[in-house]
């Protein structure tokens, strides 16, 4: 599994990682967690509004930091 988390590394960006790699955790699943800042890079991918998270290649949120319980459903169905 292959993650970005979207945004400028504001907090919520950072919270977003932090609740994803929780949410990881509790599923006991490994994945590449990587943070992409680049605004060129962000809007490439269709995004404007940040954090957002791309799971595999596609953008699954944007704009919002969920919690734990709901990255873990989504990350579950991936």
């Amino acid at each position: 599994m292959d993650i970005k988390i979207l945004g400028s590394g504001c907090v919520n960006c950072q919270n977003l990682e932090t609740n994803t790699r929780a949410a990881l955790t509790s599923l006991g699943r490994d994945a590449d967690v990587e943070k992409v800042t680049d605004p060129g890079e962000i809007v490439a991918w269709g995004v404007m509004s940040t954090p957002a998270l791309v799971i595999d290649d596609e953008v699954v949120l944007s704009g919002r930091v969920p919690s734990v319980a709901q990255l873990t459903e989504i990350l579950a169905g991936h």
